[in-house]
């Protein structure tokens, strides 16, 4: 119980004020009753020895002392009162205590010395006949204005100091009394003003050690009901806070965890304090090994350098890097600002892969490149056969028709090229995918059809071309003349690749819910290196054969983006010398 502070104070403070206020009364009390019967001692030695004065007027001061002895003795026995008889020297003519012995000169005593001057003597001491405390009155006596004696009576005050003894005790034992009663209300009352306190203090532990659904419950119709809903308002506030903030870090963490840009917090130290997921994946940083892993793990000195002066300027700086992991290449654009978590000064690094917009660049470039020079060659072949025509000014007829000859074919080059460069921007733009019409399409016709257009081609370079159409009806959902052309470009590829006396085989067939289409040739082959870039616009393994061949780099990216368009895939098998294998596969779908 006395374990509470609180209780420990409000008892002592309520005894503290029931001691003090308890003591005051009783010295209070006591000084009272003792000034007050010392006063009425006082008056009745007064009254006794101005009615002692009047009766012994007559023989007061005869020299017949043994006369004055005995009436001072039958006083004494009525009133039990000391009497001394003390003439205007000092001398005692006669007192009560001692009436047989002669006593001192009483002049210099201080009662009798208070009493020459002023109407009466008091004085309190000790007396040396009867070895006790006395009040002693002295009165004077005065006869024609002049002092012939002083009467002084005395009484004992023996009686009084045993009640004043008796009233002291009484008092203490009703001040321990008290204290007694005083420590048990005390007690209670700490007790019952320390039980909501108690109460609402485990309440509000339960509720700081996490548990905000908990609500005090309290009614004591007094200040501690608004403390109760003063509680009880903060920690709806608290909770609503806390779920806010909480929803704003998953949402942040969300946020972070699924952007496509990595992102890091650097300390001073250049040690990594916290990444999202995206950066652990581009960097195979391991979430539990944080805080052990440096920047120089990225192995760009150049980014640990930065860190280290963003955190010392506070200035936010943005570089490009660059970092090989084996055989990959990866391009960022790094922006790196101060961070600030309490004490500690963080980097916080966002990684922005510009890898791709690179690789995009670079094949841009590349494109236009290829796209100046295939313009290039034919505008030249023409410009230069023409200029040689005007020159000689047909004077040779054969001559001019093998110039004329020579221009027409480049014109026509370069028209397929126009055409082929066209008819891709038109598929790419997004209003041409959606103009284009789908049906289903039957492989195996167009298979046929293909074999046809292309037969004499095949033909003139002397090469088998065999069709292989699947034993049941295959259809796919796609527009018929882009499908077409599909089949039309890989195998006229196959008849220009391949050397005279090759052979070419297209063959159609069902794999589960898919269709397989396979354009072989046992041509020149294209070696490893070149497979992965075959579908790049412009692109061809040996340009000056192509060219010759009248490729353009133009139709296997034509024949990628098509394949594509009508949710395929394709594929391509290939060894030098060998020959090519291209493998296409649609989504089946019904005839109807």
């Amino acid at each position: 119980m006395f374990h509470s502070k609180i209780t420990r104070r409000l008892v002592t403070s309520f005894l503290l004020i029931v001691l003090v206020s308890l003591s005051l009364l009783g010295i209070l009390l006591l000084n009272y009753f003792r000034d007050y019967t010392m006063q009425q001692e006082k008056n009745a030695l007064i009254l006794n020895a101005k009615i002692i004065e009047t009766s012994l007027e007559d023989q007061l001061y005869s020299r017949d002392v043994s006369g004055l002895h005995t009436t001072l003795q039958e006083l004494h026995e009525k009133t039990d009162l000391r009497v001394t008889v003390i003439d205007a020297d000092g001398a005692v003519l006669g007192d009560t205590a001692d009436p047989n012995q002669a006593m001192n000169n009483h002049l210099d005593r201080e009662e009798v010395q208070q009493a020459m001057t002023e109407p009466y003597g008091l004085a309190i001491r000790q007396s040396e006949t009867l070895n006790e405390n006395l009040m002693y009155v002295a009165v004077p006596v005065y006869r024609g204005g002049q002092l012939i004696g002083i009467i002084r009576t005395s009484s004992s005050l023996v009686s009084m100091e045993q009640s004043y003894h008796t009233g002291l005790r009484v008092i203490l034992s009703a001040l321990f009394f008290a204290l007694l009663a005083a420590l048990i209300i005390a007690i209670w009352l700490a007790h019952r003003q320390v039980q909501p306190i108690r109460c609402l203090s485990l309440d509000a532990m339960e509720i700081a050690s996490g548990n905000l659904h908990k609500r005090l419950q309290w009614q004591s119709g007094d200040e501690f009901d608004t403390l109760v809903q003063t509680i009880n308002q903060l920690t709806r506030n608290l909770s609503a806070k806390i779920q806010e903030s909480q929803a704003e870090a998953e949402k942040m963490s969300l946020i972070l965890n699924h952007t496509d840009n990595a992102i890091m917090l650097i300390d001073e130290r250049g040690l990594i304090v916290d990444t999202n997921r995206q950066a652990e994946e581009d960097f195979q940083l391991q979430g539990n090994a944080l805080h052990r892993h440096s920047i120089h793990v990225i192995g760009s000195a150049e980014l640990s350098e930065t860190a280290q002066e963003v955190c010392r300027q506070g200035k936010a700086q943005t570089i490009t890097l660059t970092i090989r992991q084996g055989d990959a290449v990866q391009t960022f654009q790094v922006f790196l600002a101060p961070f600030y978590d309490g004490p500690d000064e963080l980097v916080l690094a966002v990684f922005h892969d510009i890898s791709l917009l690179q690789e995009i660049n670079q094949r841009q470039a590349e494109f236009v490149s290829n796209a100046a020079h295939e313009l290039a060659t034919p505008l030249t072949s023409i410009s230069g056969f023409a200029e040689t025509l005007l020159d000689d000014d047909f004077k040779d007829p054969e001559a001019s028709r093998h110039f004329i000859a020579i221009i027409y074919r480049e014109a026509q080059r370069m028209n397929r090229l126009m055409k082929g460069l066209l008819e891709l921007a038109r598929l790419d733009s997004t209003h041409g995918q959606t103009n284009v019409k789908r049906r289903p399409v039957a492989i195996n016709k167009l298979l046929h059809q293909t074999a046809e257009q292309l037969q004499q081609k095949a033909s003139a370079k002397k090469q088998p071309l065999r069709e292989e159409p699947s034993p049941t009806p295959l259809y796919v959902l796609a527009a018929p003349e882009l499908f077409s052309q599909i089949l039309y470009n890989l195998t006229e590829n196959a008849i220009k690749y391949t050397p005279e006396g090759g052979t070419i085989h297209i063959k159609a067939r069902q794999e589960g819910d898919r269709a397989t289409i396979t354009v072989t040739d046992n041509g020149i082959g294209i070696a490893p290196t070149d497979l992965p870039r075959i579908f790049d616009r412009f692109y061809r393994v040996d340009k000056a054969r192509a060219r010759k061949s009248g490729g353009n780099g133009i139709g296997l990216s034509l024949v990628k983006f098509l394949v594509e368009l009508f949710d395929g895939t394709i594929d391509v098998k290939s060894q030098i010398g060998q020959g090519t294998t291209f493998t296409l596969t649609f989504p089946l779908t019904t005839k109807s």
